[in-house]
């Protein structure tokens, strides 16, 4: 997928970091591919994402991925310019974003949003808008930070701030749960019929690594997986927090598994997902920064990760 602006279900992609010399961060031995893309980049959650995600958050324990170097701890900014930080995002990418039962924003960006104003000790609000609309209005002053799991990117750059990143979005391998394999390197796929979706990331990455494995183009997440189910391939390659709910929710059928551990390249897959402040806010942006090491350090980003990712994609 990229979540590349071919992320959410009818909307293509979005994805994810680097930055922070997060490398040596993130789970020991990473080997690198992540999905990424345009303006937007994370999964694209199945159909009834919310009941996929409570399955996801009932399922076995995982690892939860650090992306801060606690040898780079930030220094505490001044804060007494910030009252309130109305923070923008978007209106239907569960489990990040989505209208909760008692019909206000919910979703992992909004809670960390509002954990990082209580960190910051300011009023937060939070706005749902249409993704396509969110860098207008933050650029008309309409808000003061997007928290919508945009990908950082040169273009974008252009237009805004980023804060440091605050996670990404590995590839993995997924395979039939008779056939996992523990690791996967290029030579163990040597032959081997691997699925992948056609103009990808995801497939540069394998053309690029993976010479020896039989590539299988496919035009979307649902006929490359119907591969995979069906036994027309060996592997599938793509993005691990979407497979993470396929896998772990009813289109799969309990048929598969990932293979082999997260492959995070951020010169293939981008540099990550951030948040999002008007150019030269600096006062806001080292706030941020600031925040979400604290969050991280404190273990209330830990927390809110398992509730949310606890089939984990890494």
């Amino acid at each position: 997928m990229a979540p590349s602006q071919q992320a959410k279900s009818s909307k293509s992609a979005r994805s994810l970091l680097a930055g922070l010399a997060v490398g040596a961060c993130l789970l020991a031995g990473l080997p690198g591919a992540e999905a990424q893309a345009p303006a937007k980049q994370p999964p694209s959650p199945p159909q009834g994402t919310q009941q996929a995600a409570t399955r996801v958050a009932q399922a076995a324990p995982q690892a939860v991925p650090g992306f801060w170097d606690p040898r780079r701890r930030p220094e505490r900014p001044d804060l007494s310019r910030l009252t309130v930080i109305r923070f923008l995002t978007e209106t239907d990418y569960p489990p990040f974003n989505f209208t909760g039962a008692d019909g206000n924003p919910a979703g992992f960006n909004v809670d960390l949003a509002r954990s990082l104003c209580e960190e910051i000790k300011v009023t937060c609000t939070v706005q749902m808008r249409r993704f396509e609309t969110l860098v207008d209005a933050l650029s008309s002053n309409r808000g003061d930070a997007i928290i919508a799991s945009m990908a950082v990117s040169p273009q974008l750059r252009a237009r805004v701030d980023f804060t440091d990143p605050y996670y990404r979005v590995p590839a993995r391998f997924a395979s039939r749960k008779d056939a996992v394999m523990p690791e996967i390197r290029p030579e163990y796929l040597e032959g081997k019929k691997v699925g992948v979706i056609a103009g990808s990331a995801h497939e540069a990455y394998l053309k690029a690594m993976f010479t020896d494995a039989e590539l299988h183009p496919y035009p979307n997440d649902d006929a490359m997986r119907a591969a995979l189910r069906k036994g027309e391939v060996d592997f599938i390659f793509g993005d691990a927090i979407s497979l993470a709910f396929w896998i772990n929710g009813t289109d799969s059928g309990d048929c598969c598994a990932f293979s082999g551990g997260p492959f995070v390249e951020s010169r293939f897959f981008g540099e990550g997902i951030g948040i999002a402040v008007r150019k030269g806010n600096d006062v806001l942006r080292q706030a941020l920064n600031w925040a979400l090491f604290r969050v991280w350090e404190k273990g209330r980003y830990t927390d809110l990760w398992l509730r949310y990712f606890s089939v984990s994609p890494f």
